[in-house]
């Protein structure tokens, strides 16, 4: 039995996949303490709609208050023990949150890596932010930061 695959012709305006390497990226301050990003992919002016796609490490200790969102986000924990709203989540967990959502405290006391995936809400339009969140020159004080959005 012989199999023949269907022909796909591309349509005007697809666009080709993006490649980047994770050492094409320089780890940034995060907003919170302990923790950096290496975003590999994230929304500019010229591409509102790309994604926050890329990775968080978390120093031993590190931790980030409660806080909402009107994004989505997909969490994968690579490295370290994470405590997130009083459960413990080890390497290998996927986390999903929908939008919009709230994000329970999150504590290590190992440290880690998560890969985030944040992009636009299906249902409220909310994008992911990143100037001012995942490249920070400095961190403020948690009480001066906006934890509502």
């Amino acid at each position: 039995m012989t199999e023949t695959m269907a022909t796909v012709q591309r349509k005007a305006g697809d666009q080709p996949m993006e490649a980047v390497h994770e050492s094409e990226r320089e780890w940034e301050m995060l907003r919170f303490p302990g923790q950096w990003s290496k975003m590999l992919f994230h929304p500019r002016s010229d591409r509102p709609t790309e994604p926050n796609a890329g990775l968080v490490r978390y120093e031993p200790g590190a931790h980030n208050p409660l806080h909402r969102h009107d994004f989505a986000q997909i969490w994968y924990i690579l490295e370290g023990t994470f405590t997130i709203d009083g459960r413990t989540h080890k390497p290998g967990t996927m986390i999903h949150h929908p939008d919009p959502h709230y994000e329970e405290e999150l504590r290590t006391e190992t440290g880690g890596v998560i890969l985030f995936v944040q992009y636009q809400g299906p249902s409220t339009g909310g994008r992911p932010i990143y100037d001012g969140r995942f490249n920070v020159a400095a961190r403020r004080k948690l009480s001066e930061e906006r934890l509502d959005v």
